[in-house]
């Protein structure tokens, strides 16, 4: 890949092209936006740039020449200057070893895998990268820890910082780097992606507006699909069970949902080798919670503005009725009790629960409450 492939970030490319061109580019960044919008294949691209020993520049363009010695290491994923950083290293730390997955990006991964190798000089290039992913996840204690090598870092040294929710970043990290926001992948390339991977038209329109441009999260909503997780499935029975359900049904439908999260991240942790099983399991039950919301959402649009487009069009019955069940008002209160549940989910709270409350917090009952 290379810097002309990264689609729908043409404000973000230009920043970079415009920061190398002038030989004046930041010694921190943090690239700030959705999951799944290209964030870590742009800071790729762009630390490949930064390391490659003949830059090609055509038309004002900057890319890496693909051929030389650095660029054919950072092809291969063993390039010396390169470092990515992310949560699950901490097995690799002196005192992780047999550790569970962390919630949190843990302080010991971030002195040994960045700051401890921060000091030393590049081996090949002139430069050495650091990608930092899951940045939100950076406790204050890992932030602290970063700051003097963010605030005073050696000449050679660029750090990126990958983050989805900006406001989880201490305004001392932040003051320290310079910000770049990527927005979301335009609906018609999402469904373009999805084609291409075989999936049919009207799923590949749902998974694109349930994405809400990320691409990322669409692309694997769609190998799940494809291999045979049934989540399109799975989104038409939850979505026509939140319809009629009462208050007495919450607890069984609960337990139906977490046998459909657990079906998904059984497949999804085949696909998937590389992330722990851990935050698998979240990320199927937050996929799930994220349907419950698009319903939600599509109910409250239609009692504001019945001629958008829904994010469930496919079920348009279904949502009309929803919008009867639910008033404005209370749709907008059932999608904040959603993304509190989202919350939980991203803490490690025991999933049965989740779905438990979840579920009785959407029952026309209010007896019980987030």
């Amino acid at each position: 890949m290379s810097f002309k492939e990264i689609f729908c970030q043409d404000k973000v490319v230009d920043i970079l092209q415009r920061a190398f061109a002038s030989g004046k580019w930041a010694h921190a960044y943090i690239f700030a936006g959705l999951e799944g919008i290209g964030k870590f294949k742009t800071a790729s691209e762009w630390a490949k740039l930064l390391l490659c020993k003949k830059p090609v520049i055509e038309n004002d363009f900057a890319d890496s020449c693909g051929s030389c010695q650095s660029c054919r290491l950072f092809e291969a994923g063993s390039h010396p200057d390169f470092n990515s950083v992310y949560k699950e290293l901490r097995e690799f730390t002196k005192d992780g070893k047999g550790k569970p997955p962390p919630v949190d990006l843990p302080i010991d991964v971030i002195r040994e895998f960045l700051i401890a190798k921060v000091s030393t000089r590049p081996t090949l290039s002139q430069r050495k990268v650091f990608v930092v992913s899951e940045a939100e996840k950076l406790n204050a204690s890992s932030q602290n820890c970063l700051l003097k090598v963010l605030e005073e870092p050696p000449e050679y040294c660029c750090i990126i910082l990958l983050c989805t929710r900006l406001e989880r970043l201490l305004p001392t990290t932040k003051s320290r780097c310079q910000t770049i926001r990527f927005g979301p992948i335009d609906e018609n390339r999402i469904v373009e992606k999805l084609s291409q991977m075989g999936i049919e038209e009207k799923q590949a329109q749902y998974f694109a507006r349930l994405a809400q441009g990320s691409l990322g999260a669409a692309c694997w909503w769609a190998k799940l699909e494809l291999a045979d997780a049934d989540l399109y499935e799975t989104k038409g029975k939850l979505v026509s069970s939140l319809v009629s359900y009462e208050f007495a049904d919450a607890l069984d439908l609960a337990q139906q949902i977490l046998e459909e999260s657990k079906k998904i991240a059984a497949v999804w942790a085949d696909l998937d080798k590389a992330t722990s099983k851990t935050d698998i399991n979240r990320r199927a039950a937050k996929s799930l919670v994220q349907i419950i919301i698009s319903a939600l959402h599509d109910a409250m649009t239609l009692n504001v503005t019945p001629t958008k487009e829904a994010i469930n069009f496919d079920q348009k019955e279904q949502i009309e009725k929803l919008a009867g069940r639910f008033d404005t008002e209370q749709s907008a209160e059932k999608i904040s009790d959603c993304y509190k549940i989202l919350r939980w989910i991203e803490s490690g709270v025991n999933e049965k629960l989740i779905f438990e409350q979840l579920l009785l917090n959407l029952a026309d009952s209010d007896t019980m409450r987030v």
